[in-house]
């Protein structure tokens, strides 16, 4: 009897551990947690500096070899003067190494800020990094795809596929957080929250 209530302890335990690893994303009405990063060009990001100037268009992508991230940053850069119009500036993050994000901008044209989140403090401050299983990563592997190669020290990290808008006061006004990673955004729907 001891030895059953003391299992049942443990995958208890596992089960909540497991369960606290799931990133939830933040949430509509949340205060938006500043970060300072740097860009494709060097240049450093600072979440306030660009506040000031209006609303922040804040989306995390996967990497380079997602078709799927290649095809919504086309599109953010395909209507990027919309969103310009509309007072926002869109800012990408991801935990790709800068010459990944290179490969990124040759496959988008992105012209916009994308920053390499060095040891995952905008994802982690979001909610959205998670760590790849070992079985994920091996059919990526087998499919030339090498995570871990790509983000450097970022690991087996990636960001769960999400776009948020901040005002000016540092809200969180919208929020796409999807684990599916085919289901992205339309930008129609980021401009009419904008």
């Amino acid at each position: 009897m001891k030895a059953s209530f003391i299992l049942l302890l443990f995958f208890s335990f596992q089960i909540i551990a497991s369960a606290q690893k799931t990133p939830e994303g933040l949430f509509i009405n949340s205060k938006a947690p500043d970060f300072i990063a740097k860009d494709q060009s060097g240049l450093e990001v600072h979440l306030k500096d660009i506040l000031k100037k209006g609303k922040v268009v804040l989306l995390f992508y996967r990497g380079y070899w997602s078709p799927y991230c290649n095809r919504e940053l086309k599109n953010f850069e395909d209507s990027l003067q919309q969103i310009i119009a509309k007072g926002a500036t869109l800012v990408a993050v991801t935990p790709e190494k800068p010459e990944s994000i290179m490969k990124t901008i040759e496959k988008t044209s992105a012209s916009f800020s994308i920053l390499n989140d060095e040891n995952l403090k905008i994802m982690k401050s979001y909610d959205v990094a998670f760590e790849v299983d070992q079985n994920t990563l091996t059919r990526y592997h087998n499919t030339g795809i090498d995570i871990e190669k790509d983000n450097g020290r970022n690991g087996k990290y990636l960001p769960v596929p999400a776009v948020y808008i901040i005002n000016k006061q540092s809200t969180i006004t919208y929020r796409f957080f999807e684990p599916d990673f085919k289901k992205r955004p339309s930008v129609q729907e980021i401009l009419k929250n904008l």
